[in-house]
């Protein structure tokens, strides 16, 4: 029979695990010592321990499990299966099991290290942190050289809220290979947490005199003497930083703060500057700085100028990199600099295509913009690259109907909305505006019963959609149909926002259509004097209310001043013409 690379292995594993153990159990975790296999006996159980490891290494963590739960049940006291079972119980998340296994292959053989590892880390997983602490003393002892065991200890009495006894385990630490780094710096961190500054000054101290040119040796202990508000010994820490790297950014960042925390801003600013103009300084910690910024400039207009001069620097130091334009357009966009915003996200573009984050942005301005040719090339860049996001489509459909392309904006929609795959209230928003713009366009195309039926469809994710329900009710007072659903729908424009003169026109207009015409004067004369003495459409309306009235008179003054600004109706020239209410 041909063995395989992996059934080698496994023979190799088979050879340890059948050696039964005969060390005394350190608790009662173990039943009493059951009798020896037989020869059969444990040539059967070599064959499922065998098979059990094969499927382990094959992946088969399942099927490995029951063969090594069948070898527990053919010999109860090897500590090797219950290692093995309690490790794929660990893995997959059975925690109760695999604590108990591996106690009792730890118990069975407390000599064996990677046995007591494991129950070591079990107890900490089940919190049993005081548990953990002394299975990892045991294997201390057992290996009184290996360094890294001390830590995992450390971190156990730091886990049971026990400092004081993690910092006696570095300072074993320290007995056994002299001073340390890692032990040292939890050793400061942890003086610091307790309010010992004296001690945590200690610690760094010892690390400059080990190592005297490590410069974040200084800067940490510039900053625990600004803390502890030690400031003159801060500023030396800061210095000596200076003259053993004067390259060294960080220094700079630490500068920054102490300025910021005696109130010298100005002091402040001209280290920020130093350390953006740095190239070591990495950008990532620029941008967290600015965001900062960002968050505090709302609130503190006075420091606007100051992340505006870090965000150019930052462009001027890391050009090529897109998340130096990202976050200068964000700043410009937040100050409503649209034209200026959307250069800083092109330029972003240019250098990374691939965050749809940006993408949005610049959407977002082409149509505060009214960009509309704007909007159409970059909404088919953001398709094209992001095929599966709807809001390409929507904002390229929105394009094509101000570009009267209203057959392609239908397209796009439709093939657009199917996108909107979620429930959430913003992907619920979404489909609403897709539903509100295939109404415009469908009425645009005179295709009535489309454009009623996506006006409707929103209306049912949105009933409140202020725009849906002036569009739709004007255009339905423009048919006369359905006029008492038009009313009802404008009239919740107007209680929502009262003093937009497009609603309270539609409002007016549909009681001029029911023939209710003193209502109607009276509610285009509010939208007359909510700003609309210069809409064409809204004068033109209020003339052919006053001719209704009888004054023909004041009616063609109104006609005319509807011609002067522009925007009336294809029957205005001839009202005017003939004196004469036509429609």
């Amino acid at each position: 029979m041909r063995i395989s690379k992996i059934d080698i292995l496994i023979l190799a594993i088979l050879v340890f695990a059948s050696c039964k153990t005969t060390t005394k159990p350190v608790s009662g975790l173990t039943k009493a010592p059951e009798a020896p296999l037989t020869e059969k006996e444990r040539l059967y159980f070599d064959n499922i321990f065998f098979n059990a490891n094969k499927e382990l290494m094959l992946g088969n963590t399942e099927e490995a499990a029951g063969l090594f739960a069948l070898c527990i049940k053919q010999d109860p006291g090897n500590a090797a299966a219950m290692y093995e079972l309690a490790k794929i119980y660990n893995q997959s998340g059975n925690k109760e099991k695999a604590l108990d296994l591996s106690g009792k292959a730890a118990n069975l053989d407390p000599g064996n290290t990677w046995y007591q590892l494991l129950y070591a880390d079990c107890l900490f997983s089940q919190k049993q942190y005081l548990k953990g602490i002394e299975i990892y003393e045991r294997i201390i002892k057992l290996n009184p050289d290996k360094i890294e065991m001390y830590f995992e200890l450390a971190e156990g009495y730091l886990y049971a809220n026990k400092p004081l006894e993690a910092i006696k385990v570095y300072d074993r630490v320290e007995e056994k290979i002299g001073i340390n780094e890692e032990a040292s710096l939890q050793k400061m961190k942890l003086y610091t947490q307790l309010k010992n500054s004296e001690k945590a000054i200690k610690e760094l101290n010892k690390l400059i005199q080990l190592n005297p040119h490590e410069p974040k040796y200084y800067g940490m202990l510039g900053e625990l003497y600004q803390k502890t508000g030690q400031k003159e010994k801060a500023m030396q820490a800061y210095a000596d930083l200076k003259q053993i790297d004067p390259e060294n950014p960080y220094v700079h960042l630490s500068l920054a703060q102490y300025y910021f925390e005696q109130k010298q801003d100005a002091k402040g600013l001209e280290e920020y500057k130093l350390a953006f103009g740095n190239r070591k300084l990495d950008i990532d910690t620029k941008i967290k700085i600015l965001l900062v910024y960002y968050d505090l400039s709302a609130n503190k207009p006075a420091t606007k100028e100051d992340a505006l001069q870090l965000c150019k620097i930052l462009i001027d130091t890391h050009p090529d990199e897109a998340r130096s334009y990202s976050i200068y357009g964000k700043f410009l966009f937040r100050d409503k600099k649209l034209k200026e915003a959307r250069d800083a996200f092109r330029m972003a573009n240019s250098r990374d295509k691939t965050r749809y984050d940006i993408w949005y942005h610049v959407l977002i301005i082409d149509s505060q913009l009214s960009d509309y040719d704007g909007m159409l090339f970059d909404s088919q860049q953001t398709i094209d690259l992001f095929p599966a996001e709807p809001l390409g489509y929507l904002f390229n459909g929105i394009a094509q109907n101000q570009k009267k392309q209203y057959q392609t904006a239908v397209a796009v929609l439709k093939e657009g909305k199917e996108f909107v795959v979620g429930n959430s209230p913003a992907d619920s928003s979404l489909l609403t505006q897709f539903y509100a713009t295939l109404g415009d366009v469908n009425h645009e195309l005179k295709n009535i019963p489309a454009s009623d039926s996506a006006y409707e469809k929103a209306l049912v994710l949105d009933p409140k959609n202020v725009y849906v329900l002036n569009n739709y009710a004007y255009y339905l007072s423009v048919r006369k149909e359905k006029l008492d659903q038009a009313e009802a729908m404008s009239k919740k424009t107007v209680n929502m926002e009262p003093t937009s003169n497009s609603y309270l026109d539609t409002y007016g207009w549909i009681l001029y259509q029911m023939g209710k015409y003193e209502d109607a004067k009276k509610w285009i004369e509010k939208a007359l004097d909510a700003g609309a003495r210069t809409n064409g459409v809204i004068l033109e309306h209020y003339g052919d209310i006053l001719y209704k009235l009888g004054d023909s008179d004041k009616a063609l003054e109104y006609w005319n001043n509807a011609r002067q600004n522009g925007g009336g109706s294809e029957f205005l020239e001839k009202k005017i013409a003939d004196k004469k209410l036509y429609e």
